[in-house]
């Protein structure tokens, strides 16, 4: 029935903000889909496995710590050098051998989302 994963979103209190760190910070680019009045901005995420919205929070809105995105990355651990060269907050990488290096790491938010790589 399922064929994939077309979009997961994440919402953001501040739209103009997410755009830059996810197109500029994390290096996703320019959006596929750039509707702020609609409270929708879309990146690619350099697969065709699906693409990254972030949406405009609604009341009460609180970080996204429960359900989290896992973006694919060639080597974890240069990738979090890399972020936190650029300001930004991660968590150290963890490696389960032979099977997956992974970290977490934080928009401005607080909202909370991975990285992986095959572990070395």
């Amino acid at each position: 029935m399922f064929r994939g994963i077309n979009v997961v979103s994440i919402a953001v209190p501040d739209l103009a903000a997410a755009k830059a760190f996810y197109g500029e910070v994390l290096g996703l680019g320019a959006p596929v889909y750039d509707l702020p009045d609609a409270g929708w901005i879309e990146f690619a995420t350099g697969s065709d496995a699906g693409n990254l919205a972030i949406t405009s929070a609604g009341p009460g809105w609180q970080p996204a710590h429960t359900t989290t995105v896992v973006l694919n990355v060639e080597d974890c651990h240069r990738a979090h050098r890399g972020l936190v060269a650029r300001g930004v907050r991660c968590d150290e990488p963890v490696t389960f051998p032979g099977y997956v290096t992974f970290c977490s790491f934080y928009d401005p938010f607080g909202n909370r989302l991975q990285m992986a790589s095959p572990a070395p």
